[in-house]
C-alpha cells in the first residue's frame, strides 16, 4: 500500500516539480514562497521544538497557521498586506496538496479557507522633484559606491522600475546609443524597454567606466561583485535619506521607500499630462485600473476639477475663509 508523502517530500516537490517545472513561476515568486516556509519552519522550531524534517502535515492545522500569521504580523511587524502575500504562498501549497495527496484534502480545504486580512488602503506616499533632486543630491560621487548609488537612484526615479527590477538588472540591459533605455523582465515573466532622459544615459556612462564586467555582471554590483539585495538597496536608500533631510526638510516628514520613487515616477506622469495607459504601460501594471490609485493621490488635480464646478445657483469657485480681520471682528 502506498504511503502518503510527509511534509518535507512535499515542499521539495512543490518548488521542484509544480512552481519551477509546471507552472515556471518567476523567480521573484520562488523567492516570496521560500521566504514564507522558511519563516514557517522557524516558528514551527520555536513552537515544538522539532527539527524541520520532522514536522508533519498533521501539525499545519488552520489554528496553527493562523497563530503563525499572528507572529509574523504581531512581533516581527509586518503589514496586513505582507500577512496576505504570506497566506498567498500558503494556499497556493495547500491547493497542491490537495491533488498530490487527496488524504491531505480535508485538511487543505480548512486551510484554502482562511481568509485574507482586510487593511486600510492608505494615500500612497511621493515625492515632488524638488525632494528627488534632494535625494540624488546626497551621495558622494566621487567614490565608488557613492557613483553606484547616485546611479541606481537616478535610474529608480526616471523609469520607475520595482526594486526587484533593478536588482535583477545586468549591464547588457542598458543601451546607451542614440535613443537610449534600458530593457528589464516585471511580473509575469513580462519584458519591457523604458526610454532613457540624457542626463540619466550620462550618468549610466560614467558608471558603466568606472565599473567595469562582462555584458552578463549586475549593472548595481555589491561591493564583492554580486547583486546587490533587497536590503541593500533600502539602507543605501536610508543612508542617503538621512543626508537629504538636512537640506530638505519636507522630507523628514515622509516615509521614503524604493517603492515612494516608483509613486513619484507615476505621479509626473499623471500631473504632465500623460494618458493612463501610458503610465500603466511604462510601470509595467497588469491593468490600467491599477493606476487608478494615483488619480486619488492628486491633490492638484482635484482642486482644478473643483474649480470647474459651480455651487447650485451660486458663484463659480471654491469657498475661501473671510478674511482674518474681519472674521475677528465677527465675534465682538
Amino acid at each position: 500500500m502506498k504511503t502518503c508523502l510527509q511534509f518535507p517530500e512535499l515542499v521539495q516537490a512543490f518548488f521542484t516539480e509544480h512552481l519551477m517545472h509546471q507552472q515556471q513561476v518567476s523567480p521573484h515568486t520562488i523567492a516570496s514562497y521560500r521566504d514564507t516556509f522558511r519563516l514557517l519552519l522557524h516558528f514551527v522550531q520555536q513552537q515544538t521544538g522539532e527539527p524541520p524534517t520532522k514536522i508533519t502535515m498533521e501539525s499545519l492545522d488552520p489554528a496553527f497557521l493562523g497563530a503563525f500569521l499572528n507572529h509574523l504580523e504581531n512581533e516581527r511587524g509586518i503589514s496586513a498586506r505582507s500577512r496576505n502575500v504570506r497566506l498567498a504562498a500558503l494556499h497556493s501549497f495547500f491547493s497542491y496538496v490537495t491533488f498530490s495527496e487527496p488524504a491531505y484534502s480535508g485538511l487543505a480545504q480548512r486551510v484554502l479557507a482562511i481568509p485574507n486580512k482586510r487593511f486600510d488602503r492608505r494615500r500612497i506616499e511621493y515625492l515632488t522633484q524638488p525632494e528627488i533632486e534632494a535625494l540624488l543630491s546626497a551621495p558622494d560621487r566621487t567614490a565608488w559606491g557613492g557613483c553606484r548609488d547616485y546611479t541606481l537612484l537616478r535610474v529608480a526615479a526616471q523609469t520607475g522600475m520595482r526594486i526587484s527590477e533593478l536588482i535583477g538588472l545586468r549591464r547588457q540591459d542598458v543601451a546607451l546609443g542614440t535613443g537610449g533605455s534600458v530593457r528589464c523582465q516585471g511580473k509575469g515573466r513580462k519584458e519591457r524597454a523604458t526610454p532613457l532622459q540624457k542626463d540619466v544615459v550620462a550618468a549610466l556612462r560614467l558608471w558603466l567606466r568606472q565599473c567595469l564586467g562582462a555584458p552578463e555582471n549586475p549593472l548595481f554590483p555589491s561591493s564583492r561583485g554580486g547583486p546587490l539585495s533587497r536590503d541593500a538597496v533600502e539602507r543605501l536608500l536610508a543612508k542617503h535619506l538621512a543626508v537629504a533631510r538636512t537640506h530638505c526638510a519636507s522630507l523628514a516628514k515622509k516615509h521614503v521607500t524604493m517603492h515612494v520613487l516608483r509613486h513619484s515616477k507615476a505621479m509626473d506622469l499623471l500631473q504632465q499630462g500623460v494618458e493612463r495607459s501610458v503610465i500603466a504601460l511604462w510601470l509595467g501594471h497588469e491593468s490600467i485600473e491599477t493606476t487608478d490609485v494615483y488619480l486619488h493621490a492628486d491633490m492638484a488635480m482635484k482642486e482644478k476639477a473643483l474649480a470647474k464646478t459651480a455651487p447650485y445657483k451660486g458663484r463659480n469657485g471654491r469657498y475661501r475663509p473671510d478674511d482674518r480681520l474681519l472674521a475677528f471682528l465677527k465675534t465682538l
